[in-house]
Parts: C-alpha cells; structure tokens; sequence
C-alpha cells in the first residue's frame, strides 16, 4: 500500500488512540495483592477456554508496561484506553495501595510522554467474592463498584482525562449470566437481564462517585457493542426479529442511560422471562447520569431472520457455541452467516456497518458526542524469518473502517476519536491466545514485542492527521 491509501482529513483534536484490558494484557495474578476474578476461576476450569490457556502470564504488561508504554510513544499515540483490575484494587473489599500504585505509575507515564489517559474501570473482571456472593444479578454489586470507583478516583482522578464505566455490558450479561461462553459461565436467561440492569446502575453510581474525587478535567463515558442489526428481508416477521435484538442486545443499555427509560417492548419481549422486579424507583434516573462521550466498539454487522421451525436454526451470532441464548426473547431468531471475506474470528469484514451504526446513533440521541472506543481484526499472524509480521488483511481493514468514520464525519456524526484494537496481541477470552489482534505482535514464550506492518501504518496515519 502507498501513502495515498492512508486516511486524511481527520478534524483538529480528533483522538487517535489503541485499546487493551488489564486481564487480556497484565499477567501477574497473583501478585501485589490481587485476588482471583470470575476470569481466573473461569480460564482455570477445564474445557472452558481454548487449549487450557489462561491469563495468568499473558502478555506480561504488569512487568513490562515502560516497554509497552515506550512503544505507545514510538506509535505517536495520543491516547491509550487501558482498563484497571478491580481485584487488584479492592480485593476482598478492601483497598490494596500495592495494586493502585501500578496504574498511578502507568498514568504518569503516560502523561509524560503527552498520551492522554483513558481509563476503564470495568472490563470483564469482576472479583471472585463479589460473584460467590451472588455476581452481577444481584443489586449489591452496582453498590461495591461505585465504592471500588471512588477509591480508585481518589488515587488518579486528578490525571485520568477520560473514565469509562463499562465496556460492554452486554458481554458482561449476555455472555456471562445467559449463554454462558463468557466468565462466570452461568445459563439464566432471567439472571442475565438482572446483570444488565445493575451494569447500568453501577454505571450511574460510579460517575456520581467519580464526580466527587475527579478532577475538573475528567471526562465520563462508557463504551457498548452495539450490535448493527440487520433484517434479512422487508418482511413484517423478519424485521420484528430484528427490532427484538435490537431491543435486547442495544436499546437495554442505551435507553435507560441516555433517555432515563428501558424501552416498554423491551420489557414486553422479555415478559415471560422476568417481571423486572430489580428496577427500583430512581433506577432509571441514576442511569441516566450526563455522560461527555458515548464509546462504541464495532467489528461487524448482525444478520437476522425470524425462524419458523421448518428446518434447524442457523446460530451464526459470532458470540460462541452455546445451548443457550444470549439473546433472552429472541428464541425464535435466527442469526444467518454473511458473505465474506471473514477474520480469524469468523467475523464477515463489512466496513459500512460502521458508518451506518454511527449514523444511526447520529439521528437517534443527536447531541451525544461518539468515539470509536475498539475497532480491529484478529489474522493468523505469524513472525516471518527476516523479522517482518505482514499483516496487509488487517492494514486493509483498518484502512476500510477508518474510512467509514471519516464518511460518518463528513455526514455530520460528532465523532471525537478512534482506538485500534489492540494495541498487542493478548489473551482473547474463552478463545486463549489462539486470535491474534494487536498491532504489536506478543511471542509468548519469550514476551518479544514486534511491531506488525499494521502498527508502521498505523503510526502513518495517526502522523498525517495530526496538525
């Protein structure tokens, strides 16, 4: 590819930044005081996670992060989205200054070199005793993450530029409490909408508590999957399936948090699953605390068709295998293959996907400045003899993705930034180190870093677009 192929026009200020999560990337479990999280145990059971890996060692970042952080430099990075441990911070509900002093340094040494931090306090590792006392469904747990964020706030609040609650939510509830291919691998439809809506109560209360130790250069969001949801036909049954998922995989998460409200068919939808019992008065209005940006991660497009029993039920939702749904009221949706080409994760690569959802966003809750929080590909990488990763699949992608927010910008979407997923290869949930999306390749056995073709254009784009 030549330098004409590298997206330009980007708008002054516009944040170029990379994406991890401290369990994917941190190894060191169990050291300087951390306890287990729902990962742990999960990646310890066998059969649930490809080849028996684990994040025990992973990418060594919690020995290496100077390296990690010189390399962000090196990349021209202007932002670096990290998430921080929560059982590393509050293990067994008590505040470890060991755990918090790590992402005091890292965030120093961020900010030396002029790479703002973006900090997410919650991606996936719930701490083991809050999970045995009873997880994410149950209301209790919103309440000690808002403690966990106010002490965390009051050790960095005054350097992190950006806080994010949550990412992904849905994965969290849907993955976690419904199908079960995520930690904590529990199967309870009804418990999984439960997790859902006290992942959005935390989310509220966490910026409150945030609000009263942050500085006044803080800004709060949280970062969802929106699921781009198509229908496979202008079918009356076909796009009522795609208005479900939509109901249940976005607008559970969006509504409350944005318009104070869940949306009535949603809880029509799920009736037969649950009463919605959890959601209290003053729920909806915590919720829907004023948030500075909504992070979006994309990676491709949702195809859905109602099912008519009249032959087996295609399942392609790209989420993992599972006799049970992560999708509570859509039993009877079918989740259709799409044209490729496809990634490593079988995922179809499908750039307009992109625009469109942001678009969508755009005309739905005008006024909520967006940021593409994770956007990337996961390619069969390997290290050629003369030192070279050529991953010219993932430099086309980006380059297309990147293209299709540079096309929602010019349509007049008020986007603020965009972090590549991942900064490294890493840990990739129940798929182990088998899926490789970093712009920086990870040779495990020695903890090598070399940089992928990717991360050279990618350090070329970021350059031409910065004034």
């Amino acid at each position: 590819m030549t330098e004409q192929d590298l997206p330009t026009g980007f708008p002054a200020g516009f944040l170029w930044g990379a994406a991890t999560a401290a369990y994917q990337i941190e190894g060191a479990a169990g050291e300087d005081g951390r306890e287990p999280s729902i990962w742990d145990t999960y990646s310890h059971t066998p059969g649930r996670v490809l080849n028996g890996d684990t994040g025990d060692v992973a990418a060594d970042h919690y020995h290496r992060w100077a390296d990690d952080v010189r390399i962000m430099a090196e990349l021209g990075l202007m932002a670096y989205r990290f998430s921080i441990a929560w059982p590393r911070i509050m293990p067994g509900g008590t505040f470890n200054p060991k755990g918090a002093d790590f992402y005091s340094r890292l965030v120093d040494a961020l900010l030396e070199r002029g790479i703002a931090p973006v900090a997410t306090l919650y991606h996936w590792d719930l701490p083991q005793h809050l999970e045995d006392a009873g997880g994410w469904p149950v209301r209790d747990t919103a309440l000690r993450f808002a403690e966990y964020a106010e002490a965390i706030g009051r050790v960095l609040g005054d350097r992190v530029h950006t806080w994010t609650t949550l990412n992904e939510p849905w994965c969290s509830a849907f993955l976690g409490y419904g199908s079960g291919v995520h930690a904590p691998g529990r199967t309870d439809a009804a418990a999984a909408i439960a997790a859902a809506h006290h992942l959005n109560l935390g989310h509220g209360l966490a910026i409150e508590a945030l609000h009263s130790v942050a500085g006044p250069q803080a800004r709060y969001s949280v970062t969802l999957n929106l699921h781009h949801v198509r229908s496979a036909s202008e079918a009356e049954a076909d796009v009522d399936a795609a208005r479900r998922v939509d109901g249940i995989a976005n607008r559970i998460f969006l509504d409350p948090m944005l318009t104070g409200r869940y949306p009535d068919d949603l809880r029509e939808d799920t009736a037969a699953i649950t009463d919605w019992g959890f959601v209290r008065d003053g729920d909806e209005r915590t919720i829907a605390v004023p948030l500075d940006v909504l992070g979006v991660n994309y990676y491709a497009p949702t195809l859905v068709r109602r099912w008519d029993g009249s032959a087996p039920k295609q399942t392609a939702d790209g989420h993992g295998a599972s006799a049970h749904t992560a999708f509570p009221g859509c039993e009877d949706v079918e989740f259709l293959a799409q044209p490729g080409p496809y990634t490593a994760m079988g995922w179809p690569i499908d750039a307009t996907g992109l625009t469109e959802l942001l678009l969508r966003l755009h005309r739905d809750h005008p006024g909520t400045p967006l940021m593409i929080t994770e956007n990337g590909a996961a390619f069969d990488d390997r290290v050629d003899a003369d030192g070279r990763v050529r991953d010219e699949r993932r430099v086309a992608y980006l380059r297309d993705h990147i293209g299709a927010a540079k096309a929602a910008l010019e349509a007049g979407v008020d986007l603020r930034g965009y972090f590549v997923w991942s900064l490294m290869d890493n840990f990739e949930w129940a798929y182990g180190y088998s899926r490789r999306f970093g712009i920086v390749h990870i040779d495990y056995e020695s903890q090598q870093r070399t940089w992928k073709d990717s991360a050279h254009w990618y350090r070329r784009v970021i350059a031409a677009n910065t004034p």
